[in-house]
């Protein structure tokens, strides 16, 4: 497998540091509010990349964090006068369920900030002992970039941009230095008891904690195979996890370092402080999970994604190709047979090349067709009939799509009450086809198409869909 690693800025060839496993942590979201499009990206994004290594057959332990303490979190819950510990739960299952709906896999571990404390009092404590850290007399610990000689090598982009923004304080011995700990500031703020005093952590710490305690390699020179998140976490996140990471333990903290492009509404970086965050659940309340989930996946991770509704309802209506082809070989059992395996190669092929998806969802387009003109010619053979239904399943195991009962699927949008009276009259319909009252049974089939519901008797009964 070939991957785009931010930090040589160019493809390397895959090797995982130990052989048939690869141990990736992926930085997750700060919740103090809903997931937004980026959240999803980043999500989705190394979902594909996990399971396509599982695909091809690694072994992958996969982490996610959750930052539970920050200062977007504390100023969240002085601004609804609620305790601090109930906006990040609150939006930490929101986010959770956000994630569910698009069909993203639930890391392996998911560690919290504040489950991590020792592990952070251990690094800062090391980084002391050597000289690569220093207290202020408020409290606050700083990591001396000073002392550090390739202190920003990793990302490259001190010149460019990354130190000139980093804001003054009083007592720093470098601008460019970060807070690893920040000592309490009196009533009001949210302090945790530590070797050093009543505070609390620094953002960029946590990470090194949580991957030091929970999938760290102890005997090599880096202590994970991926580190990964979007690109706006390179610097300076993950500038100052490796900074502190190496300086404490002589390890490097990934081999690779893989990073996702930003999504941009009308052209902008969507941001917050721009007024441009679309919520997934904004989303979700007008399109299928499955349907959001195709369209973010459709650009590759490391490009730009400029959010278009067209885009979206072009890429639903892709999908619904699958879905159409899957309504065909319904009822049906898949197989896993040599013909099964070649699909899975030819499909897992272009997506070992970083990812590229572009050539993926070709395989996708080019299986669609060919299916249907198999199905077209020989509708009746059984085992052709199995083999697409495997290939269906090898497209949902890699790319997450197309796991649905499709008329499931096609009732998307539907209303409690149109389902209610949708399944009332396929009851009635179906007595009536009992007691061979076949005019009262077509009367109905009318009825539900002028509602825009299209029935098909099934052999385990009759299934509908909905077009708006």
């Amino acid at each position: 497998m070939v991957l785009y690693d931010s930090h040589l800025r160019k493809k390397v060839e895959f090797k995982p540091i130990k052989e048939g496993e690869v141990r990736i942590y992926v930085c997750g979201p700060t919740v103090y509010d809903d997931a937004h499009l980026g959240h999803a990206r980043s999500s989705l994004s190394f979902d594909l990349l996990r399971r396509v290594l599982e695909g091809i057959g690694y072994r992958v332990i996969f982490v996610k964090n959750f930052t539970d303490i920050d200062d977007k979190i504390i100023n969240r819950a002085n601004q609804m006068g609620v305790p601090w510990r109930q906006i990040a739960e609150k939006y930490t299952i929101r986010y959770l369920e956000d994630m569910e709906k698009l069909k993203v896999r639930r890391a392996d571990i998911e560690p919290r900030a504040t489950e991590t404390l020792s592990e952070m009092f251990e690094i800062i404590q090391e980084l002391l002992k050597k000289g690569f850290a220093y207290s202020l007399p408020n409290g606050d610990i700083y990591f001396n970039t000073g002392k550090f000689p390739n202190y920003c090598q990793l990302s490259g982009r001190c010149e460019e941009e990354g130190v000139a923004r980093v804001e003054p304080v009083a007592g720093k011995l470098n601008r460019a230095d970060f807070a690893l700990w920040k000592g309490c500031k009196g009533e009001g703020d949210v302090c945790f008891e530590s070797p050093f005093g009543p505070g609390r952590p620094g953002w960029h710490i946590e990470c090194s904690a949580m991957i030091k305690k929970h999938i760290a390699y102890t005997d090599s020179s880096y202590q994970i195979d991926i580190h990964g998140g979007g690109v706006d976490l390179f610097f300076p996140h993950h500038e100052n996890e490796e900074a502190q990471t190496y300086c404490a333990f002589g390890q490097h903290l990934a081999r690779y370092w893989i990073h996702n492009g930003f999504v941009q509404i009308n052209g902008e970086k969507m941001s917050k402080s721009l007024g441009n965050s679309f919520f997934i659940k904004e989303a979700l309340k007008h399109y299928p999970g499955e349907a959001v989930r195709f369209y973010l996946l459709s650009t590759h991770y490391r490009a730009p994604l400029n959010f278009s509704e067209l885009d979206l309802i072009g890429a639903k209506k892709r999908l619904d190709r699958l879905y159409r082809l899957k309504k065909r070989v319904y009822g049906v059992k898949g197989i896993k047979n040599e013909a099964v395996r070649r699909f899975k190669e030819e499909l897992l092929t272009p997506l070992k090349d970083d990812l590229n998806i572009s050539e993926g969802l070709a395989v996708v387009d080019r299986f669609i067709k060919q299916a249907n003109e198999q199905l077209d010619r020989d509708g009746k053979n059984r085992r052709l009939k199995r083999e697409i239904v495997g290939m269906i399943e090898v497209i949902g195991e890699i790319l997450g799509v197309g796991e649905e009962d499709p008329y499931f699927y096609f009732q998307w949008g539907v209303s409690d009450e149109i389902r209610k009276k949708v399944e009332r009259l396929i009851g009635e319909r179906a007595e009536a086809k009992r007691v061979k009252n076949w005019e009262k049974a077509d009367q109905i089939r009318e009825k539900l198409e002028k509602m825009g519901v299209m029935i098909q008797d099934t052999p385990t009964g009759t299934r509908w869909e909905y077009h708006q």
